[in-house]
């Protein structure tokens, strides 16, 4: 089960792919506050290795528009967005009992902008799904994104906004069946619950488990109702490396392809089960985690790539730069360029960093334990269950250009800026990586009740959202600028199915 998708020549995976990456390059200047290791940052720095690399060139580079209130309460509630979107660092004294009901705080601070990096990152994963349910890219990139633990009306472990559940009911208007596949040190609890009681999402979640937040995804955990066996969780202890971690994911991964067959497929790739990274303890080494994505690629179907956890920013940028290598199926110097980052990457200035000599506390034989439990999971799944059919939500357009309309909306309006020049770091606001504390991890488990919470309507959503779209970016290696086309979106009703 070591080869990827039969839909590929066999023997070779160097066929090239059209790509979509998203970025904004406001995004690297919000700032959690300092001590907190959540860094916007480690995007920047990604983009900047990007650029030097020459790997821009070879994608079709957008800038999300941010999303709307309305995109993102087709998963949450509408009063915890109006919170997120009237909560300033100045007003949150007077809200302390907001604060408390929707878990903002902490773990998950108040800071500027915080609104508007919600709408950012969002925007940039939903937008990758309007491509991909277009046809117009094969694999789309957004680094920003990946934000799992959020949830319907609360915040969790570092996320407010879960990007990846409104990009995959956004696939869900165009694919039968979405597939989820999480390799971020933690449990992607806030998806896995989204879609726990339907067999049009799988999700596939590989991570820590014991004594580790958010204390979710437990091997018994599958799936409830129409959704039992359609969650997978993988269990894993410290220490895994690159071996041990293929041995799961390779045949679990061939063989829910094989069964499920989904339509699209949302990769997170949270960097944080690297080895090295300040709040992880796994042992992968950069290529045995791209190794996961050179796989899904593989299969040759729509391929969203999103971002995560990662608290060691030199190696996440490293990391994330080299898959976007993957993706394009081009394979990067591990001896690094000069660029504005390049100190952070001392004293060797390579891309690839040597696995740790801890101890890999997961034995052949509890693998082989679980590599079997989850098979025979799979045994009791229907293959590819159909869709019942059902009133389809709309289509959200990329649009065009309408001069019957001229009721503006600002953010449609032409433009034309400079895209940060990435050698400038805004004082106050983007701090440097420094060793600092880890944060107290989040405790408490979450039973099925929660995980099936609101879960029902997820798959079956059929409100309507205003489009949220994309619009290209003209860039070069170095005087990056953005290009916005005046565009408005249609508010004509769509005609239904």
């Amino acid at each position: 089960m070591d080869t990827g998708g039969n839909s590929l020549p066999s023997g070779s995976d160097a066929v090239k792919r059209k790509v979509c990456y998203f970025y904004d390059p406001e995004v690297g200047n919000y700032y959690y506050g300092q001590g907190h290791p959540m860094k916007p940052h480690r995007i920047r720095m990604t983009h900047a290795l990007l650029a030097h690399y020459g790997l821009l060139q070879h994608m079709q580079v957008l800038k999300p528009f941010p999303a709307r209130d309305r995109d993102l309460c087709r998963f949450h509630a509408d009063d915890y967005v109006s919170f997120l979107k009237s909560i300033t660092p100045e007003t949150q004294q007077d809200q302390l009992r907001q604060l408390k009901r929707f878990n903002v705080g902490e773990d998950c601070p108040v800071f500027d902008g915080l609104f508007s990096f919600c709408q950012t990152y969002a925007g940039g994963s939903v937008g990758g799904a309007v491509k991909l349910n277009h046809g117009l890219c094969d694999i789309a990139v957004n680094w920003a994104g990946g934000l799992h633990h959020a949830k319907k009306c609360e915040a969790s472990g570092f996320c407010y906004v879960n990007d990846i559940v409104l990009a995959i009911l956004e696939l869900l208007k165009t694919h039968e069946r979405v597939l989820y596949v999480d390799i971020d040190i933690h449990h992607g609890d806030g998806v896995e619950e989204a879609f726990y009681t339907t067999d049009r999402v799988m999700t596939v979640s590989f991570h820590k488990f014991g004594d580790y937040f958010p204390g979710t995804g437990d091997i018994r955990d599958i799936g409830y109702g129409k959704g039992k066996y359609y969650s997978l969780n993988v269990p894993l202890d410290d220490g895994i490396d690159d071996e041990s971690y293929h041995f799961l994911f390779k045949p679990l991964i061939g063989k829910v392809m094989e069964v499920f067959k989904p339509g699209a497929v949302v990769l997170q790739c949270g960097a944080d089960s690297l080895s090295g990274d300040r709040l992880g303890c796994f042992n992968l080494s950069i290529k045995g985690h791209a190794e996961c994505v050179k796989f899904m690629r593989s299969f040759n179907v729509p391929l969203l790539l999103l971002g995560g956890g990662g608290y060691t920013i030199r190696n996440v940028a490293r990391c994330w730069c080299y898959e976007t290598g993957v993706a394009l199926g081009i394979e990067v110097d591990d001896k690094m360029p000069q660029h504005e980052y390049f100190e952070y990457f001392g004293p060797d200035y390579t891309l690839h960093v040597a696995p740790s000599n801890m101890e890999n506390k997961n034995s052949r034989q509890l693998l082989e334990e679980i590599k079997c439990r989850l098979l025979d999971y799979l045994t009791k799944l229907q293959h590819a269950p159909s869709v019942q059919f059902q009133e389809r939500p709309p289509d959200t357009e990329i649009p065009e250009a309408d001069e019957d309309q001229d009721d503006g909306d600002e953010r449609w309006e032409d433009f034309n800026m400079d895209v940060d020049d990435d050698r400038k770091l805004l004082s106050g606001r983007v701090k440097r990586e420094a060793v600092e504390a880890e944060p107290k991890e989040l405790e408490g488990q979450r039973g099925a009740a929660e995980h099936a919470r609101g879960s029902e309507a997820m798959a079956d959503e059929t409100a309507s959202a205003k489009p949220l779209n994309t619009v290209p970016m003209q860039m070069d290696e170095v005087n990056v600028k953005v290009e916005q086309e005046n565009v408005k979106p249609s508010d004509q009703p769509y005609p239904k199915p």
